[in-house]
């Protein structure tokens, strides 16, 4: 429940940026970093790589075309050049995920076994993923905004992030525990940045609303004036 609630916490965000037919300043590395470890979860949760693990399958499946989704619409809405450059990243990671399957498969011949080799590299995605949303530390800190980071996300990630955590202790799993751990404190940062600059946040957008208000009546006005001067000079000019 809490990993599906963390790959339906964008919804929000799409909605605007369908709305608004652009993507902003959003990045799309959370996505290509969760549709990667998506694939590598359902492929460590295969009967033939780690036996009984079809709750890690069925909800990472279920990711996997949540996020495909949220690629689409970012391609979508993004100029030409971020939108190749979507397309061409998440071609190569079903690449690479479907070459290093078809090796597993083909060359190592224990589940043990292979559950220690998906599992490592699912371990590293796994931290990408809760890492991804800090791609835009570098613009939270310099604007002192998190408008580009959504809350959602943070507060899904903590959340899944514990919850993972628990159920990888009971039996131990390490590959499950090790990155569900470490993303928690990951989202821990995210939600400490969000209360750092949550006021001056809402200070920027309102002073950016009242400008655009403002720039509008300007704009109504003249026109108005404009229009009023039109009729006043189109009087003077009926009189004989």
């Amino acid at each position: 429940m809490t990993a599906f609630f963390l790959f339906l916490s964008p919804v929000p965000t799409f909605i605007g940026i369908c709305k608004k037919k652009t993507v902003e300043q959003y990045s799309p590395v959370p996505y290509l970093a969760t549709f990667v470890n998506c694939m590598l979860w359902v492929v460590y949760g295969l009967p033939i790589i780690h036996p009984n693990s079809i709750l890690v399958v069925t909800i990472n499946g279920a990711g996997f075309f949540i996020e495909l989704l949220y690629l689409i619409l970012f391609v979508l809405y993004s100029d030409k050049k971020n939108r190749l450059k979507i397309v061409l990243i998440a071609i190569i990671e079903i690449v690479i995920v479907g070459i290093m399957t078809t090796l597993v498969l083909n060359f190592v011949h224990t589940t043990k076994r292979r559950s220690s080799i998906v599992g490592m590299i699912a371990i590293i995605c796994n931290i990408m993923m809760y890492a991804s949303p800090l791609s835009v530390l570098k613009l939270v800190i310099t604007t002192k905004s998190v408008e580009y980071m959504p809350l959602s996300l943070s507060v899904a990630s903590f959340a899944n992030g514990i919850a993972w955590t628990v159920y990888a202790l009971y039996p131990f799993d390490p590959y499950i525990a090790a990155p569900n751990g470490l993303g928690t404190l990951f989202a821990v940062v995210q939600l400490i940045l969000y209360a750092t600059y949550y006021k001056s946040t809402k200070e920027q957008m309102a002073a950016r609303k009242a400008k655009n208000a403002v720039g509008l009546t300007e704009v109504v006005f003249n026109g108005e004036s404009g229009k009023m001067g039109q009729i006043q000079h189109n009087g003077r000019a009926q009189i004989p």
